[in-house]
């Protein structure tokens, strides 16, 4: 050890002092970054005490995102001003393994509510430090240069008024423009594909998820990713899409890091997302197993939407040992949580429907916003159970308050079918008789706009195999059979004999004094002897079809117009007897037909025979609404063809009263148009042979005019000039046929 003598061989600072080998000796490694600490506030203040109890119920919490390090939760403690008892500062500190494993419990816990006091709000620690570093003075940011986007709805703004469609033949999906009596024109391809309700989006299924696709350039507007996904669901206001796969949710090695998926998510097959930002708001298990052990059966869609796209329901299996429970579980938007935080328990549910919404509703809704939540109206009937009848049952949400209910007995199914303003919901019931040797069907009509929603009930002596409310109206129409081969098990494609009849609202008649008489629904027609057995409505009302599907022999189609008028004398008789109005537009047949796809408009009607059914000349027909045939096609491999839905027309009631009333002036362009495009030049070629017309005879001025100067300069006297106002210049155009072919098709 040196002495004092050597005073000058110590450092001078603590700078020049070599701490290397200490360091070596003793060194601790530290973390490359703080990514794997979170930071949980908002959590409740407790003191010494219950600090231990705390801890542990957070970890229980947290430890679903990733594995929590040992001791790696810290909860600073300070002494209370009052008390100096150690107390908790409403904070703490969470270190998880991985990164990953952070931002995933940042993803899941953030507005977690612990209970109603305290509702978790958790952050990355890196964000506190860079936002405490933020500068005092603010400074503007640079304005980003602004790059407009195609118009998702672009396609209602075509010249023509046309709409769109999509095409499905063999592994090939097609979307074309609607030109009448040309040839499809061809727009754009994919694979599988579905429009939304309002024909904003088309969705794409891919092995990945699914794709959604917009816009005039039909660029991908959003993806969702979920792995062999096999069906999707819009609620009716296009806001959530909700998708299934067969496969459930795995998160493999990497606990789902790098997609939307966590640990709660594991083992699910159905998920909802939000369509405009395309997060993942919440996922369910596909279905519970039957009392037998056995999947249940899929239904699709799982999920039924109410219209404003608020609430969204479903019925489940109740808790092992309890057979017969069913749960109707209402959720609401975008919390996504039970309705009450607690689902409906109903004895022998068996199927529930939403009531539409009326116009006047949805309006009020998109002024309201959500200050004022209002009531919305589902419908459930179940089964006679025991000593107990069956029950048709209406049910406000999200009060829960039951507005009416319905006894029925005898009863072997119902089928609940809304209006679609929402005024009546009529429940076909298929009845039997006390020997149960023999069916009938009666029709139970609620007019849910009157006081005590009164009920009317039509008996109808067969079985009601169809029925179809006029859409936008007050009519209806049912398909009914007596045939004994409808409850017989025979094979496929047997053509039953039909009726079909038509039935109206009478309108009510004034009672004596100030009283009002009451509106009742009184029969229009029935059409005997036939073999319909499905009811196609007009999606404007007035016109349906009368379609034989499926069947191996008979493939008819009717078109009928309930509002048919010819004369004022016809007019007046039609409000006596609404039967005079009801007529047969046309009679049509299309061999082997399987399908029936009205446009929006109510203009066009496709008929098409699917591939999907039978191998014979599969392919479509594009008709008229008065049974016109306007093209048919025949294809190979021909699947489905679908209609690109249309919103709601932004035109008012005036408007279009205007329109209505100033139609045979509109009515004149479009004659020209259509003549125009059935004329056999076309309008470029006419063009062309103007602008040729147009160069002869400018060529053949200005070869007179240099004509006329050099016989004047030569001194050649001219002759005398014409008057050009006496000429009268004949064109007369030739067509010649280059080429003609003949071909004899057989039949």
């Amino acid at each position: 050890m040196p002495g004092f003598d050597n005073a000058r061989q110590f450092p001078q600072s603590i700078e020049d002092i070599d701490f290397s080998d200490i360091e070596e000796k003793y060194q601790v490694p530290f973390e490359d970054g703080f990514d794997t600490i979170i930071v949980v506030d908002n959590a409740p203040v407790v003191d010494e005490s219950k600090k231990d109890k705390l801890l542990k119920f957070i970890k229980k919490i947290f430890k679903n995102a990733g594995n929590i390090k040992e001791g790696g939760i810290h909860m600073p403690m300070d002494p209370d001003p009052e008390t100096e008892d150690p107390t908790s500062k409403g904070f703490l500190f969470i270190e998880f393994e991985t990164p990953e494993q952070a931002v995933m419990a940042i993803k899941q816990y953030d507005g977690y509510p612990m209970d109603k006091t305290h509702i978790l709000s958790v952050n990355r620690f890196t964000d506190i430090e860079k936002y405490s570093q933020i500068e005092e003075e603010y400074r503007e940011p640079e304005e980003e240069k602004f790059v407009e986007k195609e118009h998702l709805r672009s396609w209602l703004t075509d010249p023509q008024a046309r709409d769109q469609f999509v095409l499905y033949r063999g592994d090939d999906v097609s979307i074309f423009w609607n030109k009448k009596t040309e040839p499809p024109e061809e727009n754009w391809t994919e694979t599988y594909v579905q429009w939304s309700p309002l024909g904003t989006y088309l969705a794409t299924f891919h092995r990945q998820g699914i794709a959604l696709w917009g816009g005039p350039s039909w660029n991908k507007i959003i993806r969702f990713v979920h792995s062999g996904v096999k069906l999707i669901d819009f609620s009716p206001n296009e806001k959530y899409l909700v998708t299934w796969s067969n496969e459930p949710i795995t998160l493999g090695p990497n606990g789902g890091a790098g997609t939307p998926f966590g640990h709660e998510d594991e083992g699910r097959q159905i998920i909802i997302w939000d369509v405009h930002g395309g997060n993942l708001l919440r996922s369910f298990p596909s279905s519970t197993s039957s009392t037998d052990g056995t999947p249940n059966k899929i239904t699709w869609p799982m999920f039924k939407w109410s219209p404003s796209d608020k609430y969204f329901a479903r019925v489940t299996q109740g808790q092992q040992g309890q057979q017969g429970q069913q749960i109707l579980s209402v959720y609401e938007t975008p919390s996504m949580g039970l309705v009450g935080n607690k689902s409906i328990k109903i004895e022998g549910l068996v199927d529930f429907e939403w009531a539409p919404a009326s116009d006047k509703e949805k309006e009020k809704d998109k002024h309201s916003g959500d200050k004022k939540q209002r009531e919305e109206l589902l419908s459930y009937w179940t089964p006679e159970i025991g000593n107990q009848p069956a029950r048709v049952t209406l049910l406000n949400i999200p009060s829960k308050d039951i507005v009416r209910t319905r006894n029925l007995v005898n009863v072997t199914d119902c089928k609940m079918h809304w209006q679609s303003n929402g005024d009546f919901l009529c429940v076909k019931v298929d009845r039997h008789t006390k020997t149960k040797k023999s069916t009938f069907s009666n029709l139970e009509i609620f007019r849910v706009r009157e006081k005590d929603i009164p009920v009317e009930v039509i008996e109808v002596k067969d079985v009601v195999i169809a029925f179809a409310w006029e859409p936008k109206g007050e009519r209806f129409a049912i398909i009914t059979t007596s045939d004994p081969n409808y409850a017989q098990p025979t094979q496929g494609g047997v053509t039953l004999k039909t009726s079909v009849s038509f039935y109206y609202l009478e309108k009510p008649k004034p009672g004596k004094g100030d009283s009002v008489g009451t509106a009742n629904f009184k029969l229009i027609k029935t059409l005997e002897k036939k073999t319909s057995n499905a009811i196609y409505w007009s999606p404007q009302g007035r016109h349906v079809i009368l379609a034989t599907l499926r069947s191996a022999t008979t493939f008819d189609l009717e078109f009928w117009d309930l509002d048919f008028e010819t004369t004022l004398e016809q007019k007046e008789f039609a409000k006596a007897d609404p039967a005079a109005n009801l007529q047969l537009m046309s009679t049509q047949e299309h061999y082997g037909v399987t399908d029936v796809e009205w446009d929006p408009t109510g203009r066009y009607v496709i008929t098409s025979s699917s591939f999907w059914r039978h191998s014979i000349e599969n392919g479509y027909i594009l008709w008229d609404f008065k049974g016109t045939q306007l093209q048919k096609h025949l294809m190979d491999k021909f699947k489905q063809l679908l209609w690109r839905p249309r919103p709601k027309s932004l035109l008012t009631s005036e408007q279009k009263k205007t329109i209505r009333k100033n139609l045979r002036e509109y009515s004149k362009t479009f004659d020209e148009e259509d003549y125009l495009e059935n004329s056999t030049v076309s309008k470029e070629q006419i063009a062309h042979r103007r602008r040729l017309m147009d160069e002869w005879n400018a060529w053949r001025r200005r070869v007179e005019k240099e004509l006329l100067e050099e016989r004047e300069n030569s001194g050649i006297i001219s002759p005398s000039k014409r008057d050009d106002d006496t000429i009268e210049v004949i064109e007369e155009w030739i067509e010649e046929v280059v080429e003609e072919t003949e071909e004899i098709i057989d039949d």
